[in-house]
């Protein structure tokens, strides 16, 4: 089969994003789901870990389903099995249920990652998919903080498990819109010839890339970390509503928009090894103070609540500077093979991202200076790496 048109940006845009959405939309929510099922927060949390999981898997397995049966069958199957997980978090009577609801609602929703960035690769080319990468990372940046705001006011109006209701409804438009728009990309003689396990060796013999691994699963983990803690910091401790807590997204996304910025500007004049260091550096500082404002804070004040903020800002902003060049340097040497490469990757890492969330869930015990003493040891942990690391291989 011929390569068909340029696919559809909004598409693409849609495809990319519903993932990110369904990470985070129902975090608002996880204080009701602990009370609802009587489960530790602990085990809520795991809600989060348990879909990098899934999704580490899904990143993996649908590539190379993509490969044998085509981008577009492979998309609609994993939208089926995205939308029977969905299902499976609405009905669920307890927390096991939704643990694996989860899961195979995020193994389903990789699809939307790994296919659509295999399909623009392979059916736009030059500045053209350049300038469609860029769009989609923009929307990309924003759709984690729309989850929760979307998220909160549904769990505010109508309970819980109505997010979940949205979330199969979202599968089901998804699907009927790609049926409709999505044509097949893949070229019937287009095979994949690359060998699995030659590639595994080469990525587990390369400390580079191991690294890159590391810091891309650490910066994010520490992202959805917050989304697992702040939950029971903003609502439960600070009182706010599922709803208010929401707009909390829109701080997170304008910092690591805002790092992303800096970042851009500051490769006119520096190496991307040297952002790393410098996006790790500006996360251990705000960690630092996040960590010595919940110290010092006797009381649960709107002047604690607004340093809380700022810190995290900062955290958040060295995230933004230093991921970006994680990610554009991180497969350096494997364009050989950069499709197999990539998934493998992806999937490891994202297994990183799961085991960084994990670690926040078991550590949870509703103090308030627990996430910011978490945050703190990672980002002195990445600081390194990239220290001792990246740059004496740069």
């Amino acid at each position: 089969m011929n390569k068909k048109e340029t696919p559809s940006l909004l598409l693409m845009i849609v495809l990319v994003a519903f993932p990110q959405i369904s990470e985070t939309i129902y975090t608002p929510s996880l204080p009701d789901i602990s009370m609802s099922f009587a489960a530790t927060n602990s085990w809520v949390q795991m809600t989060l870990s348990i879909y990098f999981v899934g999704f580490a898997l899904g990143v993996f397995c649908w590539g190379w389903i993509s490969d044998l049966i085509g981008r577009r069958p492979a998309m609609l199957g994993g939208l089926v099995v995205y939308g029977i997980g969905s299902i499976m978090c609405l009905v669920a009577p307890s927390i096991v249920w939704l643990l694996a609801g989860r899961f195979i609602q995020a193994f389903g929703a990789a699809t939307g990652s790994i296919i659509t960035q295999t399909i623009l690769r392979e059916s736009v080319s030059g500045s053209k998919r350049h300038a469609m990468f860029a769009q989609i990372s923009a929307v990309i940046a924003f759709t984690p903080a729309a989850g929760p705001l979307i998220g909160g006011w549904v769990d505010q109006v109508f309970g819980f498990r109505a997010v979940f209701f949205v979330l199969v409804g979202m599968s089901v438009l998804l699907f009927a819109y790609t049926f409709v728009k999505l044509e097949e990309t893949r070229k019937q003689s287009d095979r994949n010839k690359v060998a699995v396990f030659p590639v595994v060796r080469r990525i587990v013999a390369s400390s580079r890339i191991l690294t890159f691994g590391l810091l891309i699963g650490g910066l994010n983990g520490v992202l959805f970390s917050y989304y697992a803690e702040a939950p029971f910091i903003f609502i439960d401790q600070f009182n706010l509503s599922p709803g208010l807590y929401g707009f909390l997204g829109v701080l997170v996304a304008l910092a690591v928009v805002l790092g992303a910025i800096i970042s851009k500007k500051l490769l006119l004049t520096r190496s991307a090894e040297t952002i790393i260091h410098i996006g790790c550096f500006v996360m251990f500082i705000g960690s630092l103070l996040l960590t010595v404002v919940c110290v010092l804070a006797h009381e649960l004040n709107w002047f604690v609540f607004v340093c809380i903020l700022f810190t995290l800002f900062i955290v958040l902003l060295g995230e933004g500077m230093a991921l970006p060049n994680c990610l554009s340097l991180a497969l350096v040497g494997f364009q050989d093979v950069i499709g197999t490469a990539g998934a493998i990757f992806s999937a490891g890492y994202y297994l990183v991202v799961s085991l960084v969330t994990t670690g926040m869930s078991l550590l949870h015990n509703g103090l308030l200076v627990t996430m910011p003493m978490y945050f703190f040891i990672l980002s002195t942990v990445m600081f390194l790496l990239g220290r001792l690391f990246i740059r004496q291989q740069s």
